[in-house]
């Protein structure tokens, strides 16, 4: 009976025990992105978006060549609900919605779709509606590790 107890004391531990759920990432590196435009082009480059909630957060810049006097920074703000998160470290193609507000004040949409290339890295298309042109970049993304 005492060794049927101790048995159960070690093993019983490992039978409770549910494997751990992935953490969701924090930080969401997106690379600079560039899109053509009449005569012109944009390169956005945003920094590292931090996660608040179900909200990734960052800073950008969007530098309009030849027409520099265009150009602007801003916030900008994707929502990635924690269940989109979990589905493309599954592989999964995710939809998202944003927003943002260049220094001005002046508001931005923002929609996008990921396409994972693994647990950590994958491609990214993001919409700006800016006035009544829609700029669409193509990038990558990454989930630096701490």
């Amino acid at each position: 009976m005492l060794r049927f107890l101790l048995l159960f004391l070690l093993v019983a531990p490992g039978l409770s025990a549910a494997p751990a759920a992935p953490a969701l990432p924090d930080r969401v590196r997106v690379e600079p992105m560039r899109t053509s435009i009449y005569v012109g082009s944009v390169r956005l480059v945003p920094s590292t978006f931090e996660r608040v909630g179900e909200d990734f957060t960052a800073t950008y810049e969007a530098r309009v060549f030849p027409w520099a006097f265009w150009s602007e920074s801003g916030r900008i703000r994707l929502q990635i609900p924690a269940t989109d998160l979990a589905r493309l470290a599954h592989g999964e193609v995710i939809d998202f919605t944003g927003d943002a507000e260049n220094h001005r004040g002046k508001p931005r949409q923002v929609t996008g779709r990921a396409y994972p290339e693994g647990t950590a890295t994958g491609k990214i298309k993001v919409r700006i509606a800016v006035d009544d042109v829609e700029l669409i970049f193509n990038g990558r993304y990454e989930f630096p590790s701490s």
